[in-house]
């Protein structure tokens, strides 16, 4: 499960089996039981949440924006990509 960064204690990762045939580009958020899943495609867009509040998705969504072209090069990189 390749962490990409953390923020404010929260996990920022993907894992390593990302399905076959692999999956578009995206991250999981994770912190404690709570968790959430965003694509990363033209824009950022939540998969699912579990637990986390409506402001924190909103958090999550500028960060993941911010921080897309880094999600990207760890994604590439770690797929061979």
């Amino acid at each position: 499960m390749p962490k990409v960064f953390d923020w404010k204690g929260h996990r920022f990762h993907f894992f390593s089996n990302e399905g076959y045939p692999l999956e578009p580009i995206h991250i999981h958020v994770q912190k404690g039981p709570n968790r959430a899943k965003f694509w990363i495609k033209q824009f950022v867009s939540l998969e699912y949440n579990y637990g986390f509040s409506s402001k924190e998705l909103n958090e999550f969504r500028k960060v993941i924006e911010d921080k897309s072209k880094l999600i990207e090069e760890k994604w590439n990189e770690h797929f061979n990509i």
